[in-house]
């Protein structure tokens, strides 16, 4: 994450992060920001959703670019994890179809590639924001919207989940499944009665899960949502959850607390 080193004391400068895990489009964004908007301070950089969300709870930046679609922790994901503590404008490759769920301007979008028109629009639409001191929006649900939006609709779903253990193959229904917790070289498969570790990185079974049905809920852990029995928070506003049918407590990341906000 590359942090601007200028500072300054008056409280009306705006800050801002970018968020791209492509070196491309983040330079010639900010290169367009620095020529539209040269008051406009850049405090980070971020290749990924981790950075950008780190930066964002170091800095307390006035408004987010966040790229949608990121390896781990994608840009809604920060946005959900953000709160509505700054004001987030998207940048997306995804067409203005798939981008429908915008239409209720609670939050801007540019699409790939940025045109100078495009983001003048959106840096006085900010302005104004800001100017009549409007509150970030909750972006909880809209979040929730885009992410079935913008999930490949193409992609098979996954009905068993079969692993090699020594000279036995065991087969799991995904119905029976509890969780999937991954390391960097395994991701293990927990049911009530058994368990295996197989070698798919999570990043691949995500995209076979249902999203209804499976909730990730750390960049390594996916559960079954309706085997959640309670979660907890601890002093800190940590959260973790505990299943039916296991012993076991999963820690909840920051960035996706936000599902088990009470209703």
């Amino acid at each position: 994450m590359n942090i601007s080193t200028s500072t300054s004391t008056s409280t009306s400068v705006i800050t801002a992060i970018i968020a791209d895990d492509e070196d491309l489009p983040r330079s010639e964004l900010k290169r367009m920001l620095a020529e539209l908007w040269p008051e406009l301070n850049l405090v980070a950089e971020c290749e990924h959703g981790t950075e950008a969300l780190e930066a964002i709870h170091q800095h307390c930046p006035d408004i987010a670019f966040l790229d949608i679609r990121m390896p781990g922790m994608t840009g809604l994901d920060v946005a959900n994890a953000c709160k509505g503590r700054c004001h987030v404008v998207f940048t997306t490759a995804y067409d203005n179809h798939a981008l429908a769920a915008f239409g209720a301007g609670a939050i801007d979008y540019l699409l790939k590639p940025i045109s100078k028109e495009r983001l003048g629009d959106a840096i006085i639409r900010l302005k104004e924001r800001l100017q009549n001191q409007h509150q970030p929006s909750d972006l909880s649900q809209l979040m929730q919207e885009l992410d079935k939006r913008l999930r490949p609709a193409n992609v098979e779903k996954i009905r068993w989940i079969s692993a090699s253990v020594g000279d036995t193959i065991k087969m799991f229904p995904i119905d029976k499944i509890l969780f999937f917790s991954s390391d960097e070289k395994y991701t293990r498969v927990v049911c009530s009665d058994d368990e295996a570790h197989i070698r798919k990185p999570l990043k691949e079974i995500i995209e076979g899960l249902d999203p209804d049905i499976f909730w990730q809920i750390h960049r390594s852990v996916v559960v079954r949502a309706d085997a959640i029995s309670r979660a907890h928070r601890d002093e800190l506003g940590k959260v973790s959850v505990e299943l039916r049918g296991s012993k076991e407590h999963l820690k909840v990341s920051q960035a996706y607390a936000w599902r088990f906000k009470p209703m």
